[in-house]
């Protein structure tokens, strides 16, 4: 592969990654410990990963199960599932965190679909937009010493990249989609 289409497939591999990382923290009926991956806890008044102050685990399929290293930190982990996204109450005992999951109803599970292909289609817009930079790139290689069939070749290498990382893009919302809407 030509060393000037490099850039633009890291920049199209990073919007493919950044794809899954969304889509993993998207709640498909079943207990994913991914909801909590952007949860920050108040720990010693540095915001702190929750993965980095408790252990997390998923005893059944609709639980999650938060055990802090610290017994004082449960009430701050409490407060900040709260105050996220998630959407579920915690529920504690004083030692342990449960999330427990209630089942997702079909308008729910539908709606979701939805979501993930809208963001799926921001991947592929992302994608889109990297192959313009290194066409718009490529043209203005024209005005130094190379030809215009290298020009061309590039553009169609480009345009080969582009497709690869928007099929990428159309399984992992195909995949995704999938899981939420099998009950």
């Amino acid at each position: 592969m030509d060393e000037r289409l490099k850039v633009y497939e890291e920049k199209m591999t990073k919007t493919l990654h950044a794809l899954n990382e969304e889509l993993a923290s998207v709640r498909a009926g079943r207990a994913n410990p991914h909801v909590l991956d952007k949860l920050k806890v108040d720990y010693y008044g540095a915001p702190t990963p929750l993965q980095s102050v408790a252990n997390i685990s998923v005893p059944e399929p609709r639980m999650i199960q938060i055990q802090p290293w610290e017994a004082t930190l449960v009430k701050e982990i409490c407060k900040a599932i709260q105050a996220s996204d998630v959407g579920i109450n915690p529920s504690t005992d004083g030692k342990v965190i449960r999330l427990v999951f209630p089942e997702m109803t079909e308008d729910r599970r539908k709606e979701l679909a939805k979501d993930v292909k809208k963001k799926g289609e921001a991947s592929k817009v992302a994608v889109r937009n990297i192959r313009r930079d290194a066409i718009d790139a490529f043209k203005k290689l024209s005005k130094t010493d190379i030809s215009e069939d290298e020009i061309k070749d590039l553009e169609d290498d480009a345009q080969k990249l582009t497709d690869k990382y928007i099929a990428e893009v159309d399984k992992a919302v195909d995949a995704k989609t999938k899981e939420i809407l099998t009950v």
